[in-house]
């Protein structure tokens, strides 16, 4: 048998057997949701410390290299500081900053968005400052919603870095980084 129906369940195959389904698969009439999980993850980092104020960040970019660490499906592309995603979707992107506050500073972790690839707007921000030469880090994300690629797209920034702060960097391990991860269709 190819199809049986037992139970009010429809069984079609054999088990471990590959089904191929053509077209769109429907619960009454409405599409059923993609059970693809996650098809595209990417990692960046800093890979040096930044001492001054960037926005956007274009220096000390790359994507994680360490051994163990990788990507999945299409990756990000990034030119002067400016990531473009790889296809359409929902994304979800993440900023830790890793940082040394120096004195009375408050280091500024911002992900800017543009949906004209012209103007950008902060849409996720946090702040790390503690003095006394503290390490710590500041985490923001947001959901991006990628309608086109052309014209969404992200960058970062790093702000209000006084004299002896820094943004921290390590081109041989995670410290301050960026992370994309596509959720689903938009």
């Amino acid at each position: 048998n190819i199809i049986n129906e037992s139970s009010d369940t429809i069984t079609i195959g054999a088990s471990g057997d590959t089904t191929n389904i053509v077209g769109t698969l429907q619960n009454n009439g409405s599409a059923v949701a993609s059970t693809n999980g996650i098809t595209m993850a990417d990692q960046w980092r800093l890979s040096g410390n930044i001492t001054s104020d960037s926005n956007p960040v274009t220096s000390n970019l790359e994507r994680v290299d360490t051994a163990g660490q990788g990507t999945l499906g299409t990756a990000m592309t990034q030119s002067s500081g400016v990531f473009t995603f790889p296809s359409t979707g929902i994304y979800k992107v993440e900023f830790i900053g890793y940082a040394n506050a120096n004195g009375s500073d408050n280091i500024l972790f911002a992900i800017m968005c543009t949906t004209n690839n012209s103007s950008y707007v902060e849409v996720a921000r946090n702040f790390y400052g503690v003095g006394q030469s503290q390490l710590g880090t500041a985490y923001c994300a947001s959901l991006i919603d990628v309608t086109n690629t052309s014209n969404v797209k992200v960058s970062f920034q790093v702000g209000s870095l006084d004299s002896g702060s820094y943004a921290g960097g390590d081109t041989a391990k995670n410290q301050t980084t960026m992370t994309f991860i596509r959720l689903g269709d938009t």
